[in-house]
């Protein structure tokens, strides 16, 4: 799984150079909480809560280490490996401003774009041409996004700092 993720990422850095990849830390969770009968979960989750509201990725590692040796990790000691088994992938995260991370803590909105996708060209099988693939695409993420009534929520206090983090990049496309 690792020489896959490796392989997506040098892809993914020869198209987009300055490109950050993060995990998804709700699907993490997800994962950790699948270890736990359903009378554990609300705890186990608030045990967390220190490593991912961290102010800076030194204390969500501190944070972590103390779960680790804590009574939760060492009762379920297969969610620190995991955690740190994708460690690297969790500490881009700290980077950012507490604005940016409320909205990109999940990939579950972009989740659902690609699921809707993938159905559209499912349902239509094959293609003539690339034109046409690309023209079915296009028309789905137009669909899509009519059904995006308002924006997100903290997506404005996000947004400003996108602007300030990626001024080149952030106001090119809003200008």
């Amino acid at each position: 799984m690792t020489d896959g993720l490796t392989g997506m990422t040098a892809a993914i850095e020869a198209v987009y150079p300055a490109t950050t990849r993060q995990t998804c830390l709700v699907h993490l969770m997800r994962q950790s909480l699948a270890l736990a009968n359903w009378k554990e979960r609300k705890a186990l989750a608030a045990a967390w809560r220190a490593i991912y509201s961290a102010a800076s990725a030194d204390l969500a590692d501190a944070a972590l280490a103390e779960f680790e040796a804590g009574p939760w990790g060492r009762r379920f000691p297969t969610i620190g490996k995991m955690w740190r088994r994708v460690w690297t992938a969790v500490i881009p995260f700290f980077a950012f401003p507490p604005e940016v991370r409320r909205v990109i803590y999940t990939t579950n909105a972009l989740e659902s774009v690609h699921a809707r996708i993938r159905k559209v060209i499912k349902t239509r099988g094959h293609f003539p041409n690339d034109d046409a693939a690309t023209k079915l695409i296009w028309l789905a993420l137009r669909n899509i996004m009519a059904d995006w009534r308002r924006p997100m929520h903290h997506w404005r206090a996000a947004m400003n700092q996108f602007a300030i983090l990626y001024d080149d990049r952030f106001t090119k496309v809003l200008v």
